[in-house]
């Protein structure tokens, strides 16, 4: 069968996302033929021309109210279209020398993503000049996505497309009256990229993944385009979002816009779609988690068969091949030197075992197969994959994107590529645990290791017992300080609002983290507001977590979060953005003299000396 797999706009512009390269490797395996595209990047390049831009602004100008942002682009227009491709191609990093020009002159256009830019010469020294440059095409080309936004289609973001009308959308009417809107341009340019695709390779299936809510929207774009101007194709969906959200689905209307959805891993389940769609005599027991509708046009459920799971050992290494590898771009918002890893550089992904080797944790999805279904391959399977797509991609960075990497592998994967003598540069993400001791951090190093991120989540005892965390902050700071020691990058990621959590605990926690930093244990972090999801310990028992369900209505569509109270009177959105502020200003190295409390608007409950820890 000829299967085209595409990721939709837009998950990240510097590298591409795994998942349609794990699934090609495994279906090629199989004997199909597949190819692939991320409609992400492809739809930035083409957007971001001197042609298209030269189109964008001519459309725009003939609005009729103008708005600052828009006159301030029409100024420099020239400048901006003079720029574009140039820029695009030193993020690419095909134009090196370029960056003397950007940061010395007046080459580039500013607009208002550069009102609040922070002292290049203190973040970036006065030898940084390919970092300070990349900043700064970095804010041009974010001036130029507010431009799109505000002027050529509302849903348009460079990381998030159309997210806000894809987060918590328990009925499909919400997207519907949107996809019925007259096209964008943008829409245009992902009809435009799909038909060139269909038109080269002229697939039997289309799938599509769909990692995150800001993938939605293009793959309906697309899907509803291939529907129309290629019925024969079977269209498919896969992938986090998917498996996340639409477990419960009752709505037919998304079949308008696909045949089948897949809820866990893609290569037992479109292996089972594919036997089934090449069968003579069709039996729907055959599929594996996977909803479809039945003759009678209702919508239903193939459960998982355990005679068609595929153990992760034995999985092919993911295939690069037709990525369009040289077009993405390097781009750094934030100066903070392990901030930047998620959007600068390409990386190869890779996962080291599937699932999570804890997946207790209370906050967790731990009841879904891709984190309770643990699985681990090989350290020499894994170094033989690591080999083989450095040869195809030409790169040696990865980032190994597991749940949490299991100690046990990473020293193991370790000696195994010091014996080897390969030379590359990883990260990863992990459970700061007591197995991280300074032995194991020197040899991960040794091995490449550059960077990791874990979740610190609370940084309260209390709390940490509270969601079966399995660590203490105590024990979370050995293994930081470990790692640290060793030269390896830390990242934390935080959580406020669980339930319980007052307003003095996550002030205690911001100031263990506060900590964290003044000591080099932390080089960056960041804080996420808790979201009790049904697949979760604390969304199935609410009550063992000192919280309680609100009355809600399940939806036929998307059904994921639980709206709850812990009877707190805590305002979240000012908790949340004190956070930020304050852990933006110590990932500068700012702000370790300044009481936690004063990065808060409020008074605080109570306002006790905090002890260092």
């Amino acid at each position: 069968m000829k299967i085209l797999l595409l990721t939709p706009p837009f998950t990240q512009l510097n590298t591409p996302y795994p998942a349609t390269m794990y699934l090609k490797g495994f279906l090629k395996q199989q004997g199909h033929e597949v190819m692939q595209a991320d409609l992400g990047i492809e739809l930035f390049n083409r957007i971001y021309s001197k042609k298209v831009m030269a189109n964008l602004f001519d459309l725009a100008a003939q609005t009729g109210e103008r708005s600052p942002l828009l006159n301030t682009m029409l100024d420099q227009q020239e400048q901006y279209l003079f720029c574009v491709e140039p820029v695009i191609r030193f993020l690419q990093g095909q134009e090196p020398t370029l960056a003397t020009r950007i940061c010395h002159t007046d080459f580039l256009p500013q607009g208002s993503r550069f009102n609040n830019m922070t002292d290049l010469e203190w973040a970036f020294g006065t030898v940084g000049i390919t970092e300070k440059a990349r900043h700064l095409a970095t804010l041009f080309i974010e001036d130029i996505a507010d431009f799109i936004k505000e002027h050529i289609s509302p849903y348009f973001e460079l990381g998030r497309y159309a997210e806000h009308l894809c987060l918590r959308v328990a009925d499909f009417e919400t997207l519907e009256e949107a996809l019925n809107h007259e096209p964008s341009p943008i829409d245009r340019m992902i009809h435009q990229l799909v038909d060139e695709k269909m038109v080269q390779f002229q697939p039997q299936m289309v799938g599509f993944s769909i990692p995150f809510p800001g993938n939605l929207m293009g793959a309906l774009q697309a899907g509803r385009h291939i529907r129309q101007n290629y019925p024969q194709t079977v269209i498919v969906w896969g992938g986090g979002y998917v498996g996340t959200e639409l477990r419960n689905l009752q709505s037919t209307k998304p079949f308008q816009y696909t045949d089948y959805i897949i809820a866990d891993d893609g290569e037992p389940a479109l292996l089972a779609l594919t036997q089934y769609l090449e069968s003579e005599h069709k039996d729907e027991t055959q599929l594996h988690s996977t909803f479809h509708l039945n003759k009678l046009g209702e919508v239903c459920w193939a459960p998982p068969r355990k005679a068609g799971h595929i153990p992760f050992g034995q999985l092919p290494a993911p295939d690069y091949s037709d990525l369009l590898l040289d077009q993405y771009i390097s781009v750094i918002e934030v100066s903070n030197p392990m901030h930047k890893l998620w959007s600068d550089g390409r990386w190869n992904k890779l996962i080291l075992a599937h699932g999570c080797y804890w997946a207790k944790c209370a906050f967790c999805d731990t009841t879904l197969p891709y984190i309770g279904c643990f699985e681990t391959a090989t350290a020499t399977a894994l170094c033989d994959q690591i080999e083989q797509v450095m040869a195809q991609t030409g790169q040696s960075g990865f980032h190994f994107t597991d749940e949490a990497a299991p100690p046990k592998v990473l020293r193991e994967l370790s000696e195994e590529i010091i014996r080897r003598g390969l030379v590359i540069s990883w990260w990863t993400n992990i459970r700061f645990e007591k197995s991280f001791t300074p032995e194991l951090c020197a040899l991960m190093a040794q091995a490449g290791c550059i960077a990791v991120s874990g979740g610190l989540e609370v940084a309260s005892n209390r709390l940490l017992k509270l969601i079966n965390k399995g660590v203490t902050v105590e024990q979370a700071a050995q293994s930081a300080a470990n790692l640290s020691e060793q030269g390896i990058m830390v990242h934390a990621y935080l959580m406020y609002g669980f339930p319980t959590q007052t307003f003095e605990e996550t002030l205690d926690g911001l100031n263990a983290v506060r900590q964290l930093f003044e000591k080099g244990m932390l080089v960056s972090a960041f804080w996420h507001r808790y979201a009790m999801t049904i697949h979760s310990p604390s969304g199935q028992n609410p009550e063992k977590f000192g919280a309680e369900k609100l009355p809600s209505t399940t939806g036929s569509f998307a059904n994921n979060e639980i709206p709850f109270t812990d009877h707190q009177t805590i305002d979240l959105d000012e908790l949340g953005e004190g956070l930020r502020l304050a852990t933006y200003n110590y990932m500068l190295g700012l702000g370790f003299d300044r009481p936690v409390e004063q990065w808060f608007n409020r008074r605080t409950p109570n306002n006790k000396k905090r002890k260092k820890r």
